[in-house]
C-alpha cells in the first residue's frame, strides 16, 4: 500500500472567510443597485407597464443602474457561495468574469484614445438624443443638469443645441413659455441668490449672442469634458489603476483557492481508494 503526502491539502478556513467577506460586500452592493434601479423604476410607472421600455427616448439612467446591479449581484453571488461550498465551477466563473472585465475596460480605453474622433461622434450624439428627450425623463433630465452645472457648459457644442428641443425650441410653431431658452442649469450662478432660480433661461437666447455669457454658460459640454480630462489625468489615471489592482487582487485570490480545494478534493478521492483497497 502506497501513502502520499500533500502539502496544504486543506483548505485554509482563514483564507475561506476572506474571500467569502470581500464578495459578500461585492454582492451586497449589487443589491443596493438593484434596489435602487427598480424604485426608480416603480416610481416612473415603469414596472406596472413594461413596455415604457421600449417607448422611452435616450438613454434612461436607471437602465445603466440596473446593468450595474446585476452584473455586481451576479458575480458577487458566485463568489460566496464558491467560497463558502468551495464549488470550483462557480469560483472559476467568477475569476473569469473579473479577468474579463478587466480586458474589456482596457480595451474600451485603449480604443478612446485610438479613435478620439470617433467617440467625440459619438457622445455628440448621445447628447443631442438626450437634448431632445430632456423633459421626458426626470432622471435624465437631472444627469444633464447635474453634467451642465458641474463642467459650467451648455448644450453639446454651446446654448443653441437646446433648439433640438421642442419646449426651448426658438421657432414660430412653439408656443412653450421656455421657448428660445435654455434650462436653469446652463445659467451663470450669482452668489447673492440663496434660492435658485429655475427660470434664469428664459428668453434668453432672444438676446444678441454676444450678451449671452453675461448669464449662461456658451462653452458646449463636450469641449468641456475635453478640457477637463487634460486637467485630471492622472485622477483617471490612478481611479483606473486602482481597479485594474483590485481587480486582479481578487482574481489572485481567487486561484489559490482553486487549487486548495482541488488538492483537498484529490487528497478525500485518495482516502476513498485506500479505504475501498484495504482487506475486509
Amino acid at each position: 500500500m502506497h501513502y502520499y503526502r500533500y502539502s496544504n491539502a486543506e483548505v485554509s478556513c482563514w483564507y475561506k472567510y476572506l474571500l467569502f467577506s470581500y464578495n459578500i460586500i461585492f454582492w451586497l452592493a449589487g443589491v443596493v443597485f438593484l434596489g435602487v434601479g427598480l424604485w426608480a423604476w416603480s416610481e416612473k410607472g415603469v414596472l406596472s407597464d413594461l413596455t415604457k421600455v421600449t417607448r422611452m427616448h435616450g438613454i434612461d439612467p436607471v437602465v445603466l443602474v440596473l446593468m450595474v446591479g446585476v452584473v455586481m449581484f451576479t458575480l458577487g453571488f458566485a463568489g460566496c457561495v464558491g467560497a463558502l461550498r468551495e464549488n470550483i465551477c462557480l469560483l472559476n466563473f467568477f475569476c473569469s468574469a473579473i479577468v474579463l472585465i478587466f480586458f474589456l475596460e482596457l480595451a474600451v480605453a485603449v480604443l478612446a484614445f485610438l479613435f478620439q474622433d470617433w467617440v467625440r461622434d459619438r457622445f455628440r450624439e448621445f447628447f443631442e438624443s438626450n437634448i431632445r428627450s430632456y423633459r421626458d425623463d426626470i432622471d435624465l433630465q437631472n444627469l444633464i443638469d447635474s453634467l451642465q452645472k458641474a463642467n459650467q457648459c451648455c448644450g453639446a457644442y454651446g446654448p443653441e443645441d437646446w433648439d433640438l428641443n421642442v419646449y426651448f425650441n426658438c421657432s414660430g410653431a412653439s408656443y412653450s413659455r421656455e421657448k428660445c431658452g435654455v434650462p436653469f442649469s446652463c445659467c451663470v450662478p450669482d452668489p447673492a441668490q440663496k434660492v435658485v432660480n429655475t427660470q434664469c433661461g428664459y428668453d434668453v437666447r432672444t438676446q444678441l449672442k454676444s450678451k449671452w455669457d453675461e448669464s449662461i454658460f456658451t462653452k458646449g459640454c463636450i469641449q468641456a469634458l475635453e478640457g477637463w480630462l487634460p486637467r485630471n489625468i492622472y485622477i483617471v489615471a490612478g481611479v483606473f489603476i486602482a481597479i485594474s489592482l483590485l481587480q486582479w487582487l481578487t482574481d489572485l485570490k481567487g486561484r489559490p483557492r482553486d487549487r486548495s480545494i482541488w488538492k483537498k478534493k484529490e487528497k478525500n478521492l485518495l482516502a476513498k481508494q485506500e479505504k475501498i483497497s484495504l482487506p475486509t
